[in-house]
């Protein structure tokens, strides 16, 4: 009977691995990092668009 998973052919090197790694933590985080702030700043400024500043 054959295992669910096979090592030589499904699993990771470890080269993969670190480019896997390396492009989540040096390419993904700070993206959605910047889209999260600047998606919450829009929506700040849209919502003062239609209210007002803070104390107006």
């Amino acid at each position: 009977m054959k295992s669910s998973v096979d090592s030589t052919s499904e699993a990771f090197t470890k080269g993969q691995e670190l480019r896997s790694f390396l492009f989540l933590s040096v390419v993904m985080a700070p993206v959605l990092a910047v889209m999260i702030v600047g998606g919450y700043g829009f929506l700040v400024w849209i919502f003062q668009m239609f209210t007002g500043p803070p104390g107006s």
